[in-house]
């Protein structure tokens, strides 16, 4: 669903921040992986295997959640919640019911790297600065390029690429500030999208619950309510002074989030580890040509973006995805670090070429160890009479590529920790 509150005077001084939240993440991409889990009820555990009782959930789609299964239960009390379908028998009174039980699956957090990954690449390819929080969030700065006019229709557009370009939903808010653009994109879940414009931010939050602010955890919203503090609009109108008192320099600072005052910009953390890009075809296709110029057009795309970021690289890849959904890396490391269009393009056709015969989904082009320092990268001619040796089956990513979760206040995960509720 779209949300627009009532509309005032814009004002295109102000920043424009989006938050993208994807929806039950994990469980989306198992989804993306298995299609006839859509519209199943489902679970994914940490520390959990096939049959096992074992392990905690780390997303529960929101079909499983009717049942009462939370993230951070145990698998054992899921089960008794929502029985595993394997188990159900339509025959067998004794046995539950298939229309009555779910799938469980184990978290595989290499292939939500590469999905994730696939989402960094439309943020970072959509807006100049993206600020990634945590697997499946990131903060993007688009004042600069969207006018607060702009900012629905720039919501929208950004939710459906996410959606046609890598398969999964994800909720976006747009507001003029950090902490208010994150509570929008959680407000209208799942595959929401609320803007909050100018002006609007104190009365949008004013009704949510106070534990809804930025850096109010339950800890804090107990003793909020002790004070009487139920609400954001309780909050903004509270005696500061007080609230200083009772928590500190955080009290001044969860006082001016309540009230729309939040001047922080969005900044990266840290330099990308990683560049890359994908595409899928319209139909799996093994026809090699197709393959090659696919891989080409993403070569050179790549390739210009490491330039201008003025970024070297070590490492050349290609991603290859097989019916149904199977993911496969290659890449090649050379003896330094290198800036190089063509060299790209010539190691990923390279690479490409095991999989000539193969019908394939989709392919990708990518380039990580990258160096931003303003050392001279390697010569040709060293690269060439060297062995540079290549890895098989290697994913050149990590969690922490698109992780790094800021903290909750004393109450939340630590900066650079995920925390199961985070994969809602």
């Amino acid at each position: 669903m779209d949300g627009r509150l009532p509309g005032v005077a814009r004002d295109r001084r102000e920043q424009v921040i989006c938050h993208v939240d994807m929806d039950c993440f994990y469980a989306a991409c198992e989804r993306l992986r298995e299609p006839a889990l859509e519209g199943e009820p489902l679970v994914v555990g940490m520390g959990y295997e096939s049959g096992d009782t074992h392990g905690a959930v780390a997303t529960a789609s929101y079909e499983a959640r009717e049942f009462g299964v939370e993230s951070a239960m145990a698998i054992s009390q899921a089960l008794e919640l929502l029985p595993r379908r394997a188990d159900a028998d339509p025959d067998d009174e004794d046995i539950p019911d298939p229309e009555e039980s779910g799938f469980y699956r184990t978290v595989d957090l290499e292939y939500y790297e590469s999905v994730a990954s696939e989402v960094k690449d439309v943020l970072h390819d959509t807006a100049d600065t993206v600020r990634e929080v945590s697997v499946d969030e990131a903060y993007l700065d688009v004042t600069d390029t969207v006018d607060w006019d702009e900012a629905e229709q720039f919501g929208d557009d950004l939710k459906s690429r996410i959606e046609s370009e890598v398969g999964v939903a994800a909720s976006v808010g747009v507001a003029p500030a950090m902490s208010a653009a994150k509570i929008a994109s959680d407000h209208d879940k799942p595959d929401g999208l609320v803007v909050v414009e100018p002006g609007e931010v104190r009365s949008f939050l004013a009704p949510l619950p106070v534990e809804e602010v930025h850096n109010v955890g339950p800890v804090t919203a107990r003793e909020l309510r002790s004070m009487g503090v139920e609400t954001a609009g309780d909050l903004a109108e509270a005696d500061v002074d007080r609230l200083a008192d009772r928590f500190g320099e955080r009290g001044r600072e969860i006082w001016s989030y309540a009230r729309g005052e939040d001047e922080r910009p969005v900044e990266p953390v840290g330099k990308p580890k990683s560049l890359s890009r994908e595409s899928a075809f319209t139909d799996a296709t093994a026809d090699p040509e197709r393959k090659r110029d696919r891989v080409r057009a993403l070569a050179g795309d790549v390739a210009e973006r490491a330039r201008g970021k003025d970024a070297l690289y070590q490492t050349i890849g290609i991603k290859v995805v097989t019916p149904p959904f199977d993911v496969h890396t290659r890449a090649e490391s050379l003896p330094g670090p290198v800036q190089d269009g063509a060299l790209v393009e010539d190691v990923a056709l390279d690479l490409l070429e095991e999989f000539r015969g193969d019908e394939v989904r989709k392919v990708g082009v990518r380039v990580s160890n990258l160096d931003f320092s303003d050392s001279e990268q390697t010569s040709l001619t060293g690269f060439e009479g060297a062995d540079t040796g290549s890895s098989a089956d290697q994913s050149n990513h990590s969690l922490g590529e698109f992780a790094g979760s800021e903290a909750d206040g004393d109450d939340g995960p630590s900066a650079g920790q995920t925390s199961l509720g985070e994969f809602e």
